[in-house]
């Protein structure tokens, strides 16, 4: 198990029944899934892109990520209905868990003049969007290897009715929010 799973059940579980009254454990907030998600706008010249951003993913995380596709052409873009544009992993149970436990005590400390992540990025149904400028941040992906450097969208889906329940919980499980 996790050391984030374990502070979980040890410390946010009861944290979060004292506070916000819950009778039961099961209606506690909890993690449901995290998607990271990284859109190409430079595959349109670049189809190569998509393969050097497969391989980073896949390095960060751990999984194989999908190729995500455009719904819509768009002229203005030079974007075709079908286009391969991005790329998407979504990661679930302990790799989940292990992830999120790396983006909190090793990746987020390492962004350049980090004095934590805007706590009012939450979506008002409980989930919470991250954006980062490099995949540099994790120490997996290797400097000399990357062609580009290339930001991430990261969404935390969690089980919350609300923003307040997912903050609390989020900051429980060691979340570095800016003090506001």
């Amino acid at each position: 198990m996790s050391e984030l799973r374990q502070r979980y059940q040890e410390k946010v579980i009861p944290a979060m029944m004292d506070k916000f009254g819950y009778r039961n454990v099961m209606e506690v907030p909890r993690l449901e899934k995290v998607v990271i998600n990284v859109g190409l706008g430079e595959a349109i010249q670049n189809p190569k892109a998509i393969d050097a951003a497969i391989e980073d993913i896949r390095t960060i995380t751990g999984q194989q990520p999908v190729v995500t596709r455009a719904k819509k052409s768009v002229a203005a873009f030079k974007v075709r209905q079908g286009m391969r544009i991005g790329v998407k992993v979504t990661l679930r149970g302990d790799r989940m868990y292990d992830f999120v436990e790396r983006l909190i005590s090793v990746a987020l400390p390492r962004v350049r003049d980090f004095r934590g992540i805007s706590p009012w990025s939450f979506d008002g149904r409980g989930n919470y969007t991250l954006g980062l400028k490099e995949q540099l941040i994790f120490p997996e992906v290797n400097y000399d290897k990357i062609d580009k450097v290339r930001g991430m969208e990261i969404t935390l889906v969690t089980t919350a009715e609300n923003d307040e329940e997912a903050r609390e919980m989020l900051r429980l499980m060691g979340m570095p929010f800016k003090p506001h």
